[in-house]
């Protein structure tokens, strides 16, 4: 006998309503479920809005009217983030600073270079004594500074004495060291690192010996209570800080033994960042500390792009991820770049080559082709050059600086030329120095000659260099050792390397 159908198990009342069957309790659960994990994830998208939002409102920026509009262009898919540590003690600052006045001040920054491949990255840090030239920069007002030579890089970040700062003052003034286009600029203050180290739960850092109050601060006029005790610790907060912040007591007390320490805390902290997992749960505490303490360009002014830009940067291995400093030597009581090695760095970052002469550019190079070399083979051996830019447009030093280095030249000074309305390229040559001018002109097509009373060889850019493509441009190989040998990367020991002198 066949089974009825389901309409005959239903009461005629039933069938003339057109009413359903009464679902089975296992159909009941699953609906239940469904219905559940719907209104679950509604929940989660309008909460995760609304914390988006929040954080929105709190985000910082500053005005990109300051960003000069002369700048480098971006000549490749990675990206260079500034990153710019302010001592400001103005607000909820003067609480962890321990000093005195609402002037923005740094004493601390590096260049951030992510590789196109998305697998490698390197910061360069840059003292702050470091004697560089700061172009014109827009102040308060709406005027704009005349541009400065010879003086110390953290100057440009007090340009307009506001508490503040002046990020895209400073910012400038990288683009002109470097050549190199800044895509973001970063300004962490005081409070801002303050409740980064503890979104994270404290960062793991080693000290050499026994730190106290006084190795803070020299003019404290005692020794003053212990602060740190030698070896291994977790900090967090005003004791993170102030372990950054140490200058006198270890080492030689120069501000390139703090960077050292600060390497080598960074490195700590993006290890404890990527054990816990580089995923929004973990990342947005985080993006939440720098929303409301933190400065941003308008570029990454938002939740959403800070968590995009973190999360494009979880592909990197922590021994890809490495720590240098700008080649220096001192001068006098200041810090003296040491040009040709800083030119061979920042050519190999706008090749996207890591310091170890890898390239980094993500575009793969069809099998049995060889890596480019110069179009004219010369060799500037034995050659110094000093490189002048008598154009209006910015980084074109250096683009020729980069050039020079890769054929051997020692560039000893890149700089603006008295007059920047020169056509041609000018080059100028001393006594006894012909010979080694042509050898330079071969670098520059349709360069002209001048022969003048000061010793060496000078190079004046004109507007036909603009033109000018790059066809004899090697790609550089692997830094000298006094750059690459002194790198540290994020998987290195918190105790190795932590002191210059």
């Amino acid at each position: 006998m066949r089974a009825p159908t389901t309409d005959s198990r239903r009461s005629p009342a039933e069938r003339r309503r057109g009413g359903a069957r009464k679902p089975s309790r296992g159909r009941r659960i699953l609906l239940i479920t469904l219905v559940t994990v719907a209104s679950l994830l509604a929940v989660l998208v309008v909460g995760a809005g609304w914390i988006y939002s929040r954080l929105d409102a709190g985000i910082n920026t500053f005005d990109e009217k300051g960003i000069d509009r002369q700048r480098p262009a971006a000549t490749f898919a990675g990206q260079n983030i500034l990153v710019i540590g302010s001592d400001s003690r103005s607000g909820k600052n003067s609480r962890l600073g321990g000093g005195k006045g609402d002037v923005g001040r740094s004493d601390t920054a590096f260049l951030l270079h992510v590789y196109a491949d998305r697998k490698h990255a390197v910061a360069v840090s840059i003292p702050r004594d470091t004697l560089v030239d700061i172009p014109r920069c827009r102040l308060p007002d709406g005027t704009w500074t005349r541009p400065q030579s010879n003086v110390m890089f953290n100057t440009a970040f007090t340009l307009g004495l506001t508490a503040k700062g002046n990020p895209a003052c400073t910012q400038n003034t990288v683009e002109k060291l470097t050549g190199l286009r800044v895509d973001h600029t970063v300004v962490v203050d005081f409070q801002g690192f303050s409740a980064m180290t503890r979104a994270v739960g404290g960062v793991r850092v080693c000290l050499p010996k026994d730190v106290y109050e006084g190795d803070l601060d020299p003019n404290l006029g005692s020794r003053g209570r212990l602060l740190f005790t030698k070896g291994r610790q977790t900090v967090a907060g005003v004791k993170a800080l102030n372990y950054v912040r140490i200058r006198h007591g270890i080492g030689d007390g120069s501000d390139i033994g703090r960077i050292q320490r600060q390497q080598a805390f960074l490195s700590s902290l993006i290890r404890k960042v990527k054990a816990q997992g580089l995923n929004p749960a973990t990342l947005l505490p985080l993006v939440e500390a720098a929303a409301g303490s933190m400065t941003f360009d308008p570029g990454l002014g938002s939740a959403d792009k800070l968590l995009s830009f973190a999360m494009s940067m979880k592909d990197i291995d922590l021994r890809d991820t490495k720590f240098v400093t700008l080649p220096w030597r001192y001068q006098g009581a200041r810090v003296a770049i040491v040009q040709s090695e800083a030119h061979a760095l920042w050519a190999a970052l706008r090749a996207d080559r890591t310091i170890d002469g890898v390239d980094a550019s993500g575009k793969a190079r069809p099998s049995g082709l060889p890596s480019p070399t110069p179009a004219a083979a010369v060799s500037g051996t034995g050659i110094s050059v000093t490189v002048y830019n008598g154009t209006t447009v910015t980084g074109l030093a250096a683009r020729a600086a980069d050039r020079l280095t890769t054929a051997g030249f020692t560039v000893t000074r890149v700089a603006t030329a008295d007059s920047q309305n020169h056509a041609a390229t000018l080059i100028e040559y001393g006594p006894g120095q012909a010979e080694r001018a042509r050898t330079v002109a071969r670098m520059f097509a349709g360069a002209t000659f001048r022969r003048v009373t000061d010793p060496g060889v000078a190079v004046i850019l004109g507007r036909s260099y603009v033109r000018t493509p790059d066809p004899g441009a090697a790609t550089p190989v692997a830094l000298p050792t006094s750059v690459a040998g002194r790198a540290r990367s994020a998987a290195d020991d918190a105790c190795s390397n932590l002191s210059y002198g």
